[in-house]
């Protein structure tokens, strides 16, 4: 699932945005999901000029051909406007809005992809990571149904960018982030080389809190100042996992 994460608590103003993927977690999150998927939809109404400055962002990380797949597809918000025709999530209520976006959602989590090695071209991830209950596993997951020399697009929110501190202090306060686990981009990085990547390549954008958004926010190289990072990075052979900034 895609889940925004610029809001907390539905008393305290409604469902938040961030959401994209509860793969791997408990029954209680994924609930979640299941009873408020309107209010996790109207999100992206709200708050516009973010969904489309994370949008374009993945949207330039993303290859333009070949045959991909979503991991967390959520509601398909993503996947959508992508043009990724095939998505895995864990939530019926989400899958389903999908499924109504033209999306063929496969049930499933992260850690167990049921697909045969080396079956797709690109995979994409957002905000998936933060709610897997093994982020070794699911990215290793993620690289072996990749073909050799295949992509995956991980876009997240850095948890040492200003909204990524923010989150994390606001974390036990949230029906959805009580759970999840919040990581900088070093730490992914760390995660993907192990699990076989290289070639590293790294965009930011949203350098503004969400509600206070008037345009799209632009996109920069690199990380460290933007919340919101896209890493792209390449399945290698090993011994080749290099790192362009």
């Amino acid at each position: 699932m895609h889940f925004p994460l610029y809001l907390f608590l539905i008393a305290a103003g409604g469902l938040g945005g961030f959401l994209s993927g509860m793969l791997g977690i408990g029954g209680g999150i994924i609930m979640s999901f299941e009873q408020y998927p309107q209010q996790y939809e109207e999100w992206f109404e709200r708050n516009r000029f973010a969904y489309e400055s994370e949008l374009r962002a993945v949207r330039m990380m993303l290859p333009k051909t070949g045959n991909g797949l979503e991991i967390g597809v959520g509601s398909g918000r993503f996947a959508a406007p992508l043009g990724i025709k095939l998505g895995i999530e864990p939530s019926r209520a989400m899958g389903d809005i999908a499924r109504q976006r033209g999306i063929k959602v496969v049930d499933g989590v992260a850690e167990a992809l049921p697909f045969d090695d080396a079956s797709f071209d690109f995979a994409l991830m957002v905000t998936t990571i933060c709610f897997v209950d093994n982020a070794e596993l699911a990215l290793e997951e993620a690289c072996r149904v990749l073909k050799p020399g295949g992509c995956l697009v991980i876009g997240l929110i850095d948890k040492e960018s200003p909204l990524g501190k923010f989150y994390q202090m606001r974390k036990n306060k949230s029906i959805f982030y009580g759970q999840a686990t919040f990581f900088s981009v070093g730490e992914v990085v760390s995660i993907l080389k192990r699990a076989g990547f290289g070639d590293f390549r790294f965009i930011q954008t949203i350098f503004h809190d969400p509600a206070d958004m008037k345009n799209v926010e632009p996109v920069k190289e690199g990380y460290g100042e933007g919340s919101f990072v896209v890493i792209k990075v390449v399945k290698q052979e090993r011994g080749l996992q290099n790192i362009h900034i």
